[in-house]
């Protein structure tokens, strides 16, 4: 009994079985993770062109010859207009009408800034409440400049200053500086920041308001 014991503790049971290997083919994770990001970016660059194309297409709306925005100054007052010791006094109020005539696009204007110069320099400004313009809408604005305001006319300016005010004429500029939206439907842009000149106006000191001046209509500039 003892040595089959021993030969059955000495007995082979043959080669050993090895562990299930797995085995993955080369480079198909990476695969998926580049076509995942290629098709990520085609998404993005088609978000991105559908974007500009309607960006594009709003403004070409907007802007084309038929449909432009008009601005018009249809009314001033020119109460006090002084220039002495290098320092202008002035009291002048003005009336800028906003035409839309598009059908269906709205104009939000969130910031509006006047400003107003004579010769070049600046001697005025005023900061006006927002608002939002519907299609087809005319909107005014009512600006008013009062005070003073150190200027320096020499040479041939002051000699300007001084023929227009031995006529009562004055060429005075008035600007507008905008930051505004476009409301196409439900669709807002961004925010683009136009400027509109009124160059030129030839307005007369006058205690009441004079309409119809000359050159009052403006040019607008993105």
């Amino acid at each position: 009994m003892a040595e089959k014991q021993a030969h059955l503790n000495g007995a082979s049971y043959g080669p050993s079985i090895p562990p299930p290997q797995h085995y993955h083919r080369p480079g198909r994770g990476s695969d998926c993770g580049c076509c995942c990001f290629l098709a990520f970016l085609l998404k993005v660059v088609i978000t991105v062109a559908l974007l500009i194309g309607l960006f594009i297409l709003i403004i070409w709306l907007i802007f084309r010859p038929i449909n432009k925005v008009e601005f018009h100054v249809t009314d001033v007052a020119l109460t006090q207009f002084n220039y002495t010791n290098n320092m202008l006094q002035f009291n002048l109020a003005a009336n800028i009408s906003i035409r839309n005539p598009n059908k269906k696009i709205g104009i939000y204007y969130d910031r509006i800034e006047a400003r107003a110069f004579y010769e070049d320099q600046r001697f005025g400004y005023d900061a006006l409440t927002p608002f939002y313009q519907g299609h087809k809408n005319t909107s005014v604005l009512n600006v008013v400049f009062k005070g003073q305001q150190a200027v320096t006319l020499q040479g041939e300016e002051l000699t300007q200053f001084n023929q227009e005010r031995t006529s009562g004429l004055y060429s005075i500029a008035l600007e507008l500086s905008l930051r505004i939206r476009f409301k196409l439907g439900k669709v807002k842009t961004a925010r683009f920041k136009p400027k509109v000149e009124c160059d030129d106006l030839k307005i007369p000191l006058n205690g009441s308001p004079v309409a119809g001046i000359s050159n009052n209509k403006c040019e607008i500039k993105f």
